[in-house]
Formats: structure tokens, C-alpha cells, sequence
């Protein structure tokens, strides 16, 4: 792949990554909007398959399992948490990374039902948590995580 090719599809991961950001934290958002985040999260998470590396592959699918739990379809979520946390399992990515991927598969439990499995990747991600070595970090985790309930 060309140098330009490259650059082009690291522009694309961000930018796609970034709007899908915006349309999460927009309060009321259009069905043509939720669309719209499905796809750019999709879309950021292919870019970045072309190009990136496991942790980018890792916090693509994070971020497409929380639209997705967002949006209330639970096993679209879950699959992409499992994927997240694969992901981070496989290469031994941690810190904050690991506490997320635990948070998310807990986040699609949740939009699921499943209270008991939800409660274990919370307990999983409570202990993820304590290798954060950021504090910002961890208190920013610890807020998402309470707010899986």
C-alpha cells in the first residue's frame, strides 16, 4: 500500500472515529442520525483495519459495541465487546484499554438483561481498573462504568 493510500485511510479512521463521537453525544438524535453512527463507527473501524494496529482494531470495536448498546440492539453490542475484549486479551493490551473492553461487554449485558453476566464483567472492570495509571483516566472510566446500570 502507497504512503498516500495510507494517509488517506488514517484521515478517513479519524474523521469517521470523531463524527461518530459527535452523533454519541448528541441528545437527541434523528433515526437518519442513528443510522449515520452505525456507519461511521463501522466505517472508522474499517479504515483503521487497513492501517492500524490492534489497539485501534480494539477501541473501534469498543466504540461500534456502544453505539450499539446506545441504540438498544444488545447482541450487536455484545458481539463487538467480545471482539474489544478478544482484542485486548490476545495482544495484552491493558490499562485503561482492558477496563473498557470489560465495561463494554458489561454495557451489552446490560442491554441484554443478562444481570449476572453484566455484574461480572463490572466486577472484571472494577478490577481492570487498579492498572490504570493515569488518574484523569481512571476517574473518567470509573464515571463511564457507573453509568452502566
Amino acid at each position: 500500500m502507497t504512503e498516500e493510500k495510507k494517509k488517506v485511510h488514517h484521515q478517513f479512521a479519524v474523521d469517521c472515529f470523531n463524527s461518530t463521537w459527535d452523533l454519541l453525544d448528541k441528545k437527541d438524535r434523528t433515526q437518519s442520525e442513528n443510522m449515520k453512527m452505525i456507519h461511521t463507527a463501522h466505517a472508522s473501524r474499517f479504515h483503521w483495519g487497513e492501517i492500524g494496529t490492534p489497539l485501534q482494531f480494539q477501541r473501534g470495536e469498543w466504540q461500534i459495541s456502544r453505539v450499539y448498546a446506545v441504540l438498544g440492539l444488545g447482541e450487536s453490542a455484545l458481539f463487538h465487546a467480545k471482539n474489544c475484549h478478544d482484542i485486548c486479551t490476545e495482544n495484552s493490551i491493558g490499562d485503561f484499554d482492558m477496563a473498557f473492553a470489560c465495561e463494554a461487554v458489561a454495557r451489552a449485558h446490560h442491554v441484554l438483561g443478562n444481570s449476572g453476566k453484566r455484574d461480572i464483567f463490572i466486577r472484571m472492570a472494577t478490577v481492570a481498573s487498579e492498572s490504570i495509571k493515569n488518574p484523569g483516566d481512571k476517574e473518567y472510566f470509573l464515571g463511564e462504568l457507573n453509568s452502566v446500570n
